[in-house]
């Protein structure tokens, strides 16, 4: 940071009360586990639970299409 710049707000402050080290230690890893962060990824849903997997796929007749209809597509 040089000199010019402003200083940044702080994130947390403590407006009333004489804490502790410790338990300014505390109260920050209990905020920093509560929230923010990036959301967690979405997750894969799996094709066995999937109602469209009921339906019944088209037919294609053709060369090997007996052995192909046993594939998942």
């Amino acid at each position: 940071m040089s000199a010019g710049e402003p200083t940044p707000a702080p994130l947390l402050s403590i407006v009333r009360g004489q804490p502790t080290d410790a338990e300014v230690v505390a109260l920050t890893l209990v905020l920093a586990a509560a929230g923010g962060g990036e959301p967690p990824a979405p997750r894969r849903r799996e094709r066995w639970g999937d109602p469209a997997e009921l339906l019944r796929r088209p037919l294609h007749p053709g060369p090997g299409a007996w052995s192909a209809s046993l594939r998942q597509q």
